[in-house]
C-alpha cells in the first residue's frame, strides 16, 4: 500500500475514530427518534459525520433525541426524499443543491457553472444568503440545521475531455426532475441523459452515460472514477449541501434541546469545512495511483470554459434562479473579490 493510500485512509479512519469516541450508551434510550435520509455513500467522511453528530445528539439531550440514518440512496433519491419528508415518513435530510432545489428553487444559485473561483469566495457569499435561504425554507415548511460541504465538482469521462466541444460529444448526465436546465442544456449543444442519481453506475457501465460530474471525494468513495477513468482539470462548481428538518418534527423538539442540536450541528458544518477539501485532494492523488487520468485545461480552453459559464449564468437567471436571488450571490460574489483585490 503506497503512502497516498495510507494517508487517505488514515483521515478516513480518524473520522470513524471519532465516532467511535462519542459514548453511545445514552442513544439506547431513543426518546424522539428522527430518520434522517441521504445520498452520502455508507461509511464515507459525509456518513461518519453524520453519525457522530447523531452521538452528540443523543448524549447532549440525554437521549430525547436520537438520530437514525439512512445512507447510500436507501430512501430513494433525493426527489423521493424529499416527498417522504414532506408526508412524514423522514424527518430529516442531508441534500446536496440538487434536493434543496426541490424545496426552493434559490438554492440553484450554487449550481451554476463555474459562478464561485474559490471556497473562501463561496463561504462569503454563504455567509450573507444564510438568512434569506433560511427564511425562504422555513416558509415551505423546513428548517436548515448546517451546511454541508461535498468538494470541488469535476468531470469524470469514459474519454478525456479538456475542452467545451469534447464535453458536447459526451452522453452527459444529469439529475432527474429539472426539465428546465435540462433544456438549458440541449440548447446550448450538449446531451444531457436523465438519470437518477441512484443510477448513475449502471447507466455509466450500460453505456447510456459517458460523462459525469462529480466530487474526486465521491468518485473514489463509490469507485465511479474505475468506469469513467479520465478527469477534466477544470473544476466546475462547490457542491453544496445544507441538513434540513421538516418543521413539523422541529416544533416537536423543547427548546433548550433544539440548542443542544443545533450546536452539534454546527460542529459537523464546520468539520466538513476543514476535511473535505483536503480529502478531495488526497482522492485525486489516490485515483490517479490508480490508473486516473487528470486531462489538462490550456489556456484558451479555459478561457472558453469561463465563456460558457457566463452564457449558463445568464440564461439560468430568472429562467432557473430566481432573479433576487441571483442577483445578490454575484453582488456579494463580486465585493468579496473587490475585497480580496480583484474579479478571478
Amino acid at each position: 500500500m503506497n503512502r497516498i493510500v495510507r494517508s487517505f485512509l488514515a483521515a478516513s479512519l480518524a473520522l470513524a475514530a471519532g465516532v467511535a469516541a462519542v459514548p453511545n450508551s445514552v442513544a439506547q434510550n431513543q426518546g424522539n427518534v428522527i430518520k434522517l435520509a441521504t445520498l452520502v455513500p455508507d461509511g464515507s467522511v459525509w456518513d461518519l459525520g453524520l453519525k457522530q453528530m447523531g452521538a452528540e445528539w443523543s448524549q447532549a439531550t440525554g437521549g430525547r433525541v436520537s438520530l437514525r440514518i439512512y445512507p447510500g440512496g436507501v430512501a430513494g433519491d433525493e426527489n423521493a426524499i424529499v416527498r417522504k419528508m414532506r408526508i412524514g415518513q423522514i424527518q430529516a435530510a442531508s441534500l446536496t443543491v440538487g434536493g434543496l432545489s426541490e424545496i426552493d428553487p434559490a438554492f440553484k444559485a450554487f449550481a451554476i457553472p463555474m459562478f464561485f473561483a474559490s471556497y473562501p469566495e463561496l463561504r462569503a457569499v454563504l455567509d450573507k444568503m444564510t438568512p434569506l435561504l433560511r427564511e425562504r425554507l422555513e416558509a415551505k415548511g423546513f428548517v436548515m440545521l448546517n451546511w454541508g460541504h461535498g468538494g470541488w465538482v469535476y468531470v469524470f469521462a469514459k474519454q478525456p475531455v479538456s475542452s467545451v466541444a469534447d464535453l458536447k460529444k459526451t452522453k452527459l448526465w444529469v439529475g432527474t426532475g429539472d426539465d428546465k436546465m435540462n433544456g438549458l442544456w440541449k440548447s446550448k449543444g450538449y446531451q444531457p441523459v436523465s438519470v437518477s442519481a441512484t443510477d448513475i453506475l449502471t447507466g455509466v457501465q450500460s453505456g447510456m452515460l459517458d460523462a459525469i460530474y462529480v466530487t474526486p471525494v465521491a468518485a473514489v468513495a463509490l469507485q465511479w472514477f474505475r468506469q469513467t477513468p479520465n478527469m477534466c482539470a477544470q473544476g466546475l462548481a462547490p457542491l453544496v449541501g445544507a441538513t434540513v428538518i421538516s418543521k413539523a418534527a422541529w416544533n416537536k423538539i423543547a427548546p433548550e434541546d433544539q440548542a443542544k442540536i443545533l450546536a452539534a450541528c454546527r460542529k459537523l458544518e464546520a468539520r466538513l469545512e476543514r476535511e473535505v477539501p483536503r480529502q478531495d485532494t488526497l482522492s485525486v492523488r489516490v485515483m490517479e495511483s490508480r490508473g486516473l487520468k487528470v486531462s489538462p485545461v490550456s489556456a484558451a480552453q479555459a478561457a472558453e470554459w469561463k465563456l460558457e459559464a457566463e452564457d449558463f449564468a445568464r440564461q439560468m437567471r430568472g429562467a432557473v434562479v430566481p432573479e433576487e436571488v441571483m442577483d445578490l450571490a454575484r453582488r456579494e460574489r463580486d465585493a468579496f473579490r473587490a475585497r480580496a483585490g480583484g474579479a478571478k
